[in-house]
């Protein structure tokens, strides 16, 4: 029997190893993972968003008249005081006209020397008509006064030098008018031949003290009435405007903290929340998608030697304090997910992932507050995949 065994046993032995290669090969093995810590401290939850800053009043400087606007002097960063002349308007050249348009003009002062001529006439026959009136009058009076003639008679005559007076008086507007006319026409047809500009100078003054911000037109040019001429503001009053998620905005409110990061490896600045602007607007995102945003205006609290070096229109990175906690637990936000109609993450025990529901808070950047399920020192897994599973055996990357 022994001997049997014996003879048997290298069957017996590469059946066992064979047994247990196929028990090494399907056994379950333990899944990489990153684990991370459950720590406790300070939490600050904040919105992070990149915006700009802008002059506080900014004030443009515009054409009040239409006209030929002198070159301007001022460049961007000059100084100027109050009532300073900025800029300087003189009337437009006259329009270029042909030998055609010329004729026209010269007969609109002929046709205007007629009207004037036949108004004069007119003025000299209402003239003689009221004379012839008057005499008429004075005849109808003396026959009266002898009972030759009746009271009606001397009625009518009164009444007919009442009427030629109007028409002397309404002739002699008339002839105003024509004088004006004329000279109207005159004066368009010596414009046009001479084609010389006007003598008047229109100064516009600044309105305020302050510096330049850009300058709109710097050239000689024709301008309407009312375009932009220099932008003028104090860039020692600087505010930061952020536009934010019209969610994100609902968290804010005016006096939050706030720090701003200009780059260049300069500290942040801090700043306050001033304004959440009531009506928000369409943005189109990098990606396409439309999104709901509303401006946030943040006044710089830092002393103005900070920064100096900024002026309007500079790119900032803002981070909004919405939520400050002394002292609260929190784990990677990556470690957390849906469980159920709750919340979970995989504790690292004893190289095994162990489910444990949670309650979570607030999220501010990479962590999440825990407000209950969890204490440190434990380990949580981060990003846990499909494999991860309660009991599962893992191992530490």
């Amino acid at each position: 029997m022994a001997a049997e065994l014996w003879r048997r046993w290298p069957w017996l032995a590469g059946a066992l190893a064979a047994a247990a290669a196929l028990a090494w090969v399907f056994a379950p093995r333990a899944v990489d993972v990153e684990v991370a810590g459950v720590a406790r401290g300070p939490f600050v939850r904040t919105v992070d968003e990149d915006g700009k800053t802008r002059v506080r009043d900014r004030y443009v400087v515009s054409a009040p008249l239409a006209g030929r606007l002198l070159r301007v002097a001022l460049k961007a960063g000059d100084e100027v005081a109050v009532g300073a002349t900025v800029a300087t308007l003189v009337p437009a050249a006259p329009a270029l006209l042909d030998a055609r348009a010329v004729q026209e003009l010269t007969e609109r002062v002929g046709a205007a020397e007629a009207e004037r001529a036949r108004s004069m006439a007119s003025g000299q026959r209402a003239d003689v008509a009221l004379r012839l009136a008057r005499s008429e009058l004075d005849r109808a009076k003396s026959l009266a006064g002898q009972g030759f003639t009746s009271q009606q008679a001397l009625d009518r005559a009164e009444r007919e030098v009442e009427l030629k007076t109007q028409e002397l008086a309404a002739a002699r507007f008339d002839e105003h008018a024509t004088e004006h006319q004329l000279a109207l026409a005159r004066a368009a047809l010596a414009r046009a031949r001479s084609g010389e500009r006007g003598g008047e100078r229109w100064e516009i003054r600044s309105p305020v003290a302050g510096r330049v911000l850009r300058v709109a037109q710097e050239s000689e040019a024709v301008v309407a009435v009312g375009a932009p001429i220099v932008e003028l503001g104090d860039p020692g009053k600087l505010e930061a405007v952020v536009d934010v998620l019209t969610a994100d905005a609902g968290l804010i409110r005016p006096g939050a903290e706030a720090s701003l990061d200009r780059g260049g490896g300069a500290p942040p600045l801090a700043g306050r929340v001033r304004l959440i602007e009531p009506a928000a607007f369409t943005k189109v995102s990098a990606l396409g998608v439309e999104e709901q945003r509303v401006n946030v205006v943040i006044d710089i609290v830092a002393p103005e030697g900070e920064w100096r070096d900024l002026g309007d229109a500079f790119r900032v990175d803002a981070k909004i304090v919405v939520d400050r906690r002394a002292d609260a637990i929190t784990v990677p936000t990556g470690a957390v997910f849906r469980h159920g109609e709750g919340w979970a993450v995989f504790v690292a025990d004893g190289g095994r992932a162990r489910l444990v529901a949670v309650v979570p808070g607030p999220r501010g950047g990479a962590r999440t507050v825990v407000q209950s399920g969890l204490e440190p020192p434990a380990e949580v897994v981060v990003y846990p995949g499909d494999a991860v599973g309660d009991g599962v055996r893992i191992r530490v990357r």
